[in-house]
């Protein structure tokens, strides 16, 4: 492909940036669209890899078919077959009709499963099977239907990781991820972050009828250097916030730096409160604290499995642990909990800030939400 045809594509889409990563990809969709492979795209959270499939689907034979983007996160666990696959009248309790699924509907058409790796371990069996033979079962039917679907996956997860870790099947992995495509974070692409924060803050002048805010040279230099763990989403939210915020539209780096989390170096832990901390850059603030917050409480868990072992291979008389063991023990107990505490703490107080709006509480914490409804569940909240 040309410059010129990447460029088109760019325009048509509403794609902004030159980085050559993103440019492959975009390859590399316009290729295997004419071919009915799976295509799985893989990428951190934010970084825009919604646009891949509508690329792959508007290039193909296929065009003319239907195209729906599921999010396979945000469907609760009970319902996600009956969303997919369809069920019969009487399949559960409130199955008071026959209901098609996507995969009968989008027949001739594409699907675009957003969030993969959220997908129910029953689900990922029946999903293998209509990608390997294009069959499928209604819940609550015996008749074997056919559809001919192609099938675009997305995923943020480690997905070697969820294999290792029995969430996800390794046969379906291989048989989505015929063709991967790799998005690059925002911080892997500088060169496109002012060109991006342009675009939003053009975008939010229409939209709120006021001056674009400009960066000065200062601005733009501190906006290149941030580690942007929320990607071109966290970016595009402060250009908003600014954008409403700011009475003087010519913002500099100290402006800025009031709605960046303070992050003094490549990648520092960002959790302390902006210099002037408000109900806006609350959010972004929480989300990075709650990441850090993840990564302590799946380090305290493996200790704790690790120490559960201790405690185990003692009570069979292997390696009897000493008293100093025992301590280890209570520590570790003692600091999960405290985890767990916080962890409460935080869903609390974001279902409180959301106003009881589940899926704004699950967007500001990072979560899906399946996995908040889970953690509400758990917590009794």
């Amino acid at each position: 492909m040309t410059t010129q045809d990447i460029q088109n594509i760019k325009q048509r889409f509403g794609i902004i940036g030159s980085n050559a990563q993103l440019n492959r990809g975009i390859e590399i969709a316009v290729q295997v669209a004419p071919t009915d492979l799976s295509v799985l795209i893989t990428g951190e959270s934010g970084v825009g890899k919604e646009f891949f499939p509508q690329i792959i689907h508007a290039y193909s034979a296929r065009k003319h078919g239907p195209y729906f983007a599921i999010n396979c996160g945000a469907i609760p666990e009970g319902t996600i077959d009956s969303e997919l696959f369809g069920h019969e009248k009487g399949a559960f309790t409130d199955a008071k009709a026959d209901r098609k699924g996507y995969f009968e509907i989008a027949n001739g058409g594409t699907l675009f499963l957003d969030e993969v790796g959220e997908l129910p371990l029953s689900t990922q069996v029946r999903l293998l099977r209509v990608l390997e033979t294009g069959e499928f079962i209604k819940m609550g039917s015996s008749q074997v239907l056919k559809t001919n679907v192609r099938v675009v996956a997305a995923t943020n997860l480690d997905m070697a990781k969820a294999i290792q870790e029995g969430r996800f099947r390794e046969d379906l992995y291989y048989r989505l991820n015929t063709v991967e495509i790799k998005v690059p974070a925002l911080r892997e692409r500088r060169e496109d972050i002012p060109l991006l924060f342009r675009k939003f803050a053009v975008d939010f002048s229409e939209k709120y009828r006021m001056p674009a805010v400009k960066l000065t040279e200062d601005a733009t230099q501190l906006l290149k250097s941030y580690y942007w763990y929320g990607n071109i989403r966290q970016l595009k939210n402060i250009a908003e916030q600014i954008s409403i915020i700011e009475r003087n539209h010519d913002v500099n780096a100290e402006t800025l730096r009031k709605y960046l989390p303070q992050n003094e170096g490549e990648r520092s832990l960002a959790i302390a409160a902006p210099k002037q901390a408000t109900g806006d850059n609350f959010m972004n603030e929480r989300e990075l604290l709650y990441k850090v917050l993840f990564d302590m409480k799946r380090d305290m868990n493996e200790l704790r499995q690790q120490v559960a072992q201790l405690s185990s291979n003692q009570q069979a008389g292997i390696n009897t642990p000493q008293a100093e063991d025992y301590q280890v023990v209570e520590e570790v107990k003692d600091e999960v909990l405290s985890l767990e505490d916080i962890e409460r703490e935080t869903i609390r107080k974001a279902l409180e800030k959301s106003g009881g709006n589940r899926k704004e509480a699950a967007d500001s914490l990072g979560f899906s939400e399946r996995t908040l409804y889970r953690k509400i569940k758990e917590y009794g909240l």
